[in-house]
């Protein structure tokens, strides 16, 4: 299954350039209305994370009754993991290397097949401080959504410290969860 990218714009431009990372509350208020929406449209939910180290899954079982639409998650942050665990195709990780957006989205459809899940979103990346070059710099993320007639898929480049730079991914991915379940019928 093919994700087309939610911007026109080529993929190895940015998406977006944060200065701010979410807070901790923002993060969680976000979760808050992601579970609202799956559970009155009996959706479930998983995950498939690199560089945000289980974040994303931390802030959605932040909310009490996200048994509801949660299934779980996998932290794939090395290629073997992502390659066993979520069916990442290890030509692709060859080809195009863990940070890229052929990756996303192949962890995307993964988690959401390994799973069982209705939804699925992925995120991989170069949180920091170090692990950066030339053509994928530090900061450098990608976002994807498996669904059930395609997905999305964006491209980010966080320009502050590990800490901070793992919470815009966390929020990237949520932003880009919500983004579907308020555009989908």
């Amino acid at each position: 299954m093919a994700l087309p990218a939610r911007q026109a714009a080529p993929e190895d431009q940015p998406h977006v350039t944060a200065g701010h990372a979410p807070t901790a509350e923002a993060l969680v208020a976000l979760a808050r209305a992601i579970q609202a929406a799956c559970l009155t449209r009996a959706l479930t939910v998983a995950t498939a994370e690199s560089c945000t180290g289980g974040l994303i899954s931390h802030v959605l079982t932040e909310i009490p009754g996200s048994s509801g639409y949660f299934l779980g998650g996998v932290v794939s942050y090395g290629d073997a993991a992502k390659a066993a665990l979520l069916g990442v195709p290890e030509t692709t990780l060859a080809r195009y290397g863990a940070v890229s957006a052929q990756v996303a989205r192949a962890m995307a459809i993964g988690a959401r097949a390994r799973l069982g899940a209705d939804l699925a979103i992925a995120v991989t990346g170069i949180a920091g401080p170090a692990g950066g070059s030339a053509d994928k710099p530090v900061g450098l993320t990608f976002v994807a959504l498996a669904a059930p007639r395609g997905g999305r898929l964006e491209r980010h480049v966080w320009s502050a410290g590990r800490a901070a730079n793992k919470r815009s991914s966390a929020g990237a991915a949520l932003r880009l969860l919500m983004g579907w379940l308020e555009a989908a019928p």
